[in-house]
């Protein structure tokens, strides 16, 4: 029994995993989607079947014929914003080929999106300020939500502590 994506989910995620990894296991996918590797193998043929040019490398893996373009797939709003959050961090990288490198491809991935998730990502990148973080430390799991916040033009209660460790309330 299957306990992952709906199908057509699933096979959409795996054909966008294929196209942007140089190689992918069945039992990579199978893990990722939470299916059995017996499952992948239908799918794998599914999409073959679809006209999908899926190369097997024997004892490797599957990987998309070379060459073989498909349409972008569609970001969701929330994607879009974490592609803008990222750009703001390399923009603040030392090394400027990464940041050129990163411009260019965000300048194409931008390209792709809706009109409406354009302005949205653009509301976003005004807005977003990105500050040193020398501890590398991980210290919140809320920054799509008060993305999407922000596009939507919600309020939001934010309670934090700042830099000298005081507390605050926000609305």
């Amino acid at each position: 029994m299957e306990k992952g994506k709906p199908r057509l989910s699933r096979l959409i995620a795996i054909l966008t995993q294929l196209q942007s990894k140089r190689i992918s296991t069945a039992s990579e996918l199978a893990k990722k989607h939470r299916v059995s590797v017996r499952t992948i193998y239908r799918d794998l043929r599914t999409l073959e079947q679809s006209g999908i040019p899926i190369v097997t490398e024997e004892g490797k893996g599957y990987t998309i014929m070379d060459g073989y373009i498909l349409q972008p797939v569609m970001f969701t709003q929330e994607e879009a914003n974490a592609l803008i959050t990222a750009e703001q961090l390399i923009k603040k990288n030392r090394d400027q080929s990464l940041v050129n490198y990163y411009e260019s491809a965000i300048t194409k991935i931008k390209a792709t999106l809706r009109g409406s998730q354009k302005e949205k990502m653009e509301l976003v990148s005004d807005r977003i300020q990105i500050r040193n973080n020398l501890e590398n430390l991980k210290t919140s799991n809320y920054l799509i939500q008060l993305q999407s916040a922000i596009v939507l033009f919600q309020n939001v209660e934010i309670e934090y502590f700042s830099q000298k460790k005081e507390y605050s309330k926000e609305n």
